[in-house]
């Protein structure tokens, strides 16, 4: 079990402190963000924790959002994302990841990476390991080839949803399985509620079982329920829209926020106009009103606050 870290702000002196430490510790290639060819080579190097860098980093988490003047809610626009062109890699990162360092956006709760990546055709993420992660990829466009130390070999595509519980420790790639065509997908990383489990991979077809306008449960911590699952309090759930629709969703957890993802499309979440590719994170509420536009897609991830 974990201890539980409460988040607070901290004074200037902690932030510069905390400051140089995070910039010394960011992942910066840990999680693949090189040409493929250098995370070969570094895949063959010591293997270091995932979990424990990113753990270090917590603390800069909900502060106090200077657009909505209101203590618990943020809002991320798409263009103040963290961006990176590798070349075979044009990414986006809602938190901080790899070059990309803000102490204000290093996480919302347990949800500590999301980023909205974009893959040339052919090319893709090298072996590198991970260990004590729940690691979630919705793929948007396109195929990826995924591979792992388990023993997986499999392809996710657009209408899919896969997770990875890298637990003890595992190492993986995924490609983009188009030569021609690039690929494009969500990759979310939550801290899980358990250290140490062994590692596992599963993946599922989304397509036959959502249902247009509504909230369609896609992720839980239950084996039994709809979705894949993971070691952590957490759900997603996703809505694709074909017309306006009005929904409120109940947190499902009073120690748990939501952070909506608006993939595509506009939306209004308790008051709050979003577009494509915003986030909107909420916390110390039980219900979220939300008015889908026609055409929209919204991710959805109910997710503890504390760690």
């Amino acid at each position: 079990m974990f201890k539980h870290i409460h988040l607070t702000l901290f004074s200037n002196r902690d932030v510069m402190d905390r400051k140089k430490f995070l910039q010394r510790t960011l992942i910066a290639g840990a999680a693949g963000l090189t040409a493929p060819t250098l995370l070969k080579a570094a895949a063959k190097e010591k293997k270091e924790s995932t979990y424990d860098k990113l753990i270090e980093q917590v603390g800069f988490n909900h502060l106090p959002n200077k657009e909505d003047k209101t203590m618990n809610t943020v809002i991320h626009r798409a263009e103040t994302r963290g961006h990176a062109n590798h070349g075979w890699l044009n990414t986006h990162h809602t938190f901080s990841f790899a070059n990309y360092y803000n102490p204000e956006r290093m996480h919302f709760g347990v949800l500590r990476v999301l980023n909205d990546d974009w893959i040339a055709a052919g090319t893709g993420f090298g072996k590198h390991p991970h260990d004590n992660m729940e690691i979630i990829s919705i793929p948007l466009e396109g195929a990826l080839e995924h591979q792992d130390s388990m023993g997986n070999k499999a392809v996710i595509a657009e209408g899919d949803i896969q997770v990875m519980s890298a637990g003890t420790g595992v190492f993986h790639s995924e490609y983009n399985k188009n030569k021609e065509k690039e690929a494009r997908f969500i990759q979310i990383w939550l801290f899980p509620n358990k250290k140490q489990v062994e590692p596992r991979y599963d993946q599922i077809t989304l397509t036959n079982v959502i249902k247009k306008n509504e909230l369609n449960q896609i992720l839980s911590p239950n084996k039994d329920d709809e979705g894949v699952w993971i070691h952590q309090d957490a759900w997603f759930n996703y809505g694709d829209f074909d017309q306006d629709k009005s929904i409120d969703y109940k947190i499902k957890r009073s120690e748990n926020g939501l952070y909506a993802f608006l993939i595509n499309g506009e939306a209004t979440i308790n008051g709050i106009d979003l577009n494509k590719r915003d986030g909107f994170g909420i916390w110390n509420e039980t219900n979220v009103s939300i008015k889908a536009k026609k055409g929209s897609k919204i991710l959805l991830m109910d997710v503890p606050m504390s760690i």
